[in-house]
């Protein structure tokens, strides 16, 4: 429930007794969860008011007042900053107003306090190192939350999973802190006391000097990186740049380098933890609100690129070219070390035009850098025929019987298609054949047989190729004795197979 001012001041006066209010004045705080009034008494003595507007926030607001007394006053002492400390408290119903005593300086806000310039920065840095060199036996002594590192990334990423189920977080922004979230480089550090909730509205500041720090409702051992997550917002990215330094230079060895990225993830997670809270809550406004501000997040990055939050980057996909945009043409000339210009036909250069042509009625073909297409000859080495192997159980078979598939390799060649059509197509000897005729071909196969090794032998003349008229090179050649080989140099008439003697 919402209280007023006027309702806190008198709630004061019953959990201090003689605590007599002259003035009173709200003071900012997180406006979701709490009422703050700062009251002024008779003698100018100034008295700080807490109210929660929920359950948790009540809870809150218990765990701040145990880490209050954690605080020994050897741990006071050394702070070079005031704590607060509850005067009293009244109980109204399961929640509980807690009044805090005075202590000196005053809020600014985040724009104001970037213009105290770089001493406060400094000293800001300095405060933050305070914080986290705290002694964290006095968190176990208050039995308050404690997180190793990888704990945290562990309890990030059941926030992540929890944030998109809701459907409501751009892609691109579940990308970018998935990734992070798995990158471990980014994740060793040595967990420690952390204040929780740091930001502009718990610092008091007098002087440009932080002189107290208030609002110790999540006070854990933690990631350090978390306290240092409200500066991401920082304009002036020198401010922050400033107190890291100072903060490092306090914490030496023990200062993480990676606070900063992980701090760039934090303040840009608050948000979809913001939007999670609102849809518990059953807030319209706040979803509306939470989605608008994802929505702007996920522009910024997409057009700026962000604060880098990872150690080891994300791919980039690759930039798609636009469909108005065509891609600039790489002449082959630029790769080769010679070209020569040819016409765009590609098949013979302008000098080469047969004497029909008429260069003065017809323009000029324009000069082109594409390679010209040259038959080039074809030097094959002859290679005896091999002759099939016959398995020795074979059946003998007579010297006409017809060539297999892999006897007779050249039924594609125009010379020899009437005699191969004729050697594979003829079945054995038919029936009441003359047997003299049948030895007359056996030997006259023989002698081709004969011939066409011989020829084989012979050197051959590759230096032509067979060019058609269209500029097509042809595969085959001719042998001096005119038999047609192919591409390989194999003599491509039909190889009789010898017959098997008879067992």
């Amino acid at each position: 429930m919402k209280r007023s001012p006027m309702e806190l001041a008198a709630i004061a006066t019953a959990a201090v007794p003689g605590l007599a209010p002259t003035g009173v004045a709200s003071l900012p705080d997180d406006g979701n969860d709490f009422d703050s009034v700062l009251i002024v008494d008779a003698a100018k003595n100034r008295w700080r008011v807490r109210s929660p507007r929920h359950e948790e926030a009540s809870m809150r607001l218990e765990t701040e007042l145990a880490a209050l007394r954690a605080f020994s006053a050897g741990i006071r002492a050394s702070l070079p900053f005031q704590l607060p400390s509850v005067a009293g408290t009244v109980r109204q119903g399961p929640l509980r107003t807690f009044v805090y005593n005075h202590v000196p300086g005053k809020q600014y806000s985040l724009e104001d306090l970037v213009s105290q310039g770089s001493r406060c920065a400094r000293d800001l840095g300095s405060v933050m190192a305070a914080i986290h060199s705290m002694p964290s036996s006095a968190i176990a002594r208050a039995d308050l939350p404690s997180y190793t590192a990888e704990q945290v990334r562990q309890r990030r990423l059941n926030e992540l999973d929890a944030a998109a189920t809701t459907g409501m977080i751009p892609s691109r922004l579940l990308r970018r802190w998935e990734h992070a979230l798995e990158d471990v480089a980014l994740w060793r550090f040595n967990a420690t006391v952390i204040h929780g909730d740091l930001h502009e509205d718990q610092l008091l500041v007098q002087d440009a000097k932080v002189v107290a720090v208030t609002g110790w409702t999540d006070l854990q051992v933690g990631d350090p990186a978390d306290d240092f997550a409200w500066l991401a917002a920082v304009h002036e990215q020198s401010f922050a740049e400033a107190a890291f330094e100072s903060y490092v230079a306090v914490r030496g060895d023990r200062a993480d380098p990676h606070i900063m990225r992980r701090a760039a993830l934090a303040a840009e997670f608050a948000l979809a933890q913001w939007l999670v809270k609102a849809i518990a809550g059953g807030d319209a406004e706040r979803i509306a609100e939470a989605k608008i501000m994802l929505e702007e997040l996920d522009s910024d990055i997409a057009e700026y690129g962000g604060q880098p939050i990872s150690v080891v980057e994300p791919p980039r996909a690759a930039r798609a070219v636009a469909t108005d945009e065509q891609p600039e043409p790489v002449s082959v000339a630029e790769k080769l070390p010679v070209a020569k210009k040819v016409t765009v036909s590609g098949i013979a250069p302008v000098d080469d035009a047969g004497p029909d042509a008429d260069n003065s009625s017809s323009p000029a073909e324009p000069e082109t850098s594409a390679l010209r297409i040259v038959p080039s000859p074809v030097s094959a080495v002859p290679t005896p025929p091999a002759v099939p192997p016959v398995p020795a159980a074979a059946p003998p078979k007579p010297a006409s019987s017809p060539k297999t598939g892999s006897e007779s390799r050249g039924d594609s060649e125009p010379g020899s298609t009437d005699k191969q059509s004729k050697a594979s197509s003829s079945p054995d000897t038919a029936p009441g054949q003359d047997t003299d005729a049948k030895e007359t071909k056996d030997e006259k196969d023989t002698a081709d047989t004969n011939e066409s090794a011989t020829s084989a032998e012979a050197p051959v003349n590759t230096s032509k190729a067979n060019v058609t008229e269209d500029g097509t090179l042809t595969s085959g050649e001719q042998t001096p004795n005119g038999r047609e080989k192919d591409s390989a140099g194999s003599d491509t008439t039909a190889i009789p197979v010898q017959p098997a003697h008879p067992k």
